[in-house]
């Protein structure tokens, strides 16, 4: 009896010794799975289509060869931290920095991948368009702009110049809407800020008038320090009830028949926008217009320049007469 005692007991704990080292092994080899990188060279993207379970889950992840594994280390892991297990539907970016852990925690965490789209200033809302059509993993349809414009009771179908240029992010399959609602929002504070802090005496009824002033401002400017003066130099001519005479207005005008160059013909045609032969402001902005521009508009320069001319290198040459303005003409545009 005494010797199956001592029998006994030394193979119980010959089994808990081997169970020990198994749990103990089990334990460093789910610890350097979950620490390991994944067997990657770049940035993947791991899509996770809705109602994914775990067991698709990882399947996929030995499909797109991103882990190494048997079947078992992902779901002990998984049993041994629950939390892991919740994976949430989207597309992720799987990177080379990543483990299977930081991995696990960027989809459980619902960290999707980010798409960025940039709507640059001095561009028009057609020109946006096409760009919002082209973006990857974007929704988008032309309407969503004047849906935007009924959404905040503006009945007017004027789109051109009220949503604001910058970079916008979104995730993939998202609605373009959410960030055109964004750039409206945007462009409306920026404008009322403007318009409650302007200059006194300017010779506009509405922020709306600003926003087209500053729309011509952008597409006159090539140098960032010049708007002021640009802006100065509409003012002053408004307010001596001249035309504007500004090219980008006849260009807008013209839409699709213009091919990079103005003719004198051009010059002489009656659109609503040809600020050579129409009085005033043009009905609408000619683009959407920079928060600088904006702000030049709002606040002109103290200058008494009613002329400027390009000098072909992005800066302008400024006249107060006509006489000189000719001669910065035939200098810069004729080279006489």
């Amino acid at each position: 009896m005494k010797k199956f005692l001592i029998g006994f007991l030394a193979t119980g704990f010959t089994l808990l010794t081997i169970a020990a080292l198994g749990g103990y092994w089990g334990y460093q080899t789910l610890t350097q799975f979950a620490q390991s990188p994944l067997e990657i060279d770049a940035t993947q993207e791991l899509e996770i289509q809705r109602g994914t379970s775990f067991n698709q889950f990882s399947q996929l992840l030995r499909q797109q060869s991103l882990i190494e594994d048997d079947g078992w280390k992902l779901k002990w892991l998984v049993r041994l931290n629950p939390e892991l297990a919740q994976i949430k539907s989207g597309l992720y970016d799987a990177e080379p920095e990543d483990t299977v852990t930081s991995l696990l925690e960027k989809i459980v965490s619902g960290r999707e991948k980010s798409f960025a789209v940039t709507l640059l200033e001095g561009q028009t809302v057609k020109e946006w368009q096409q760009q919002l059509l082209e973006q990857p993993k974007l929704k988008f349809n032309e309407g969503l702009f004047a849906q935007i414009l009924l959404d905040n009771d503006d009945n007017s179908g004027l789109v051109e110049g009220k949503f604001f240029p910058d970079t916008y992010h979104y995730r993939a399959n998202n609605s373009a809407l959410t960030l055109l609602q964004e750039s409206y929002r945007k462009m409306q504070v920026e404008l009322e800020s403007a318009w409650n802090s302007r200059q006194e005496g300017l010779p506009l009824k509405s922020s709306y008038e600003l926003l087209i002033l500053a729309s011509i401002i952008e597409k006159e400017t090539g140098k960032a320090s010049e708007r002021p003066w640009i802006s100065a130099v509409f003012i002053n001519r408004l307010n001596k009830g001249m035309r504007l005479q500004t090219d980008p207005t006849v260009i807008y005008g013209m839409g699709e028949r213009y091919e990079g160059n103005i003719t004198r013909k051009d010059l002489r045609e009656k659109t609503a926008f040809n600020t050579y032969r129409i009085n005033g402001l043009p009905p609408t902005p000619i683009a959407a217009p920079s928060l600088a521009a904006i702000q030049a508009a709002a606040n002109p320069a103290d200058v008494d320049y009613f002329y400027f001319v390009s000098r072909n290198d992005g800066s302008h040459v400024f006249s107060r007469t006509l006489q000189e303005h000719n001669r910065a003409v035939n200098k810069y545009q004729r080279n006489r």
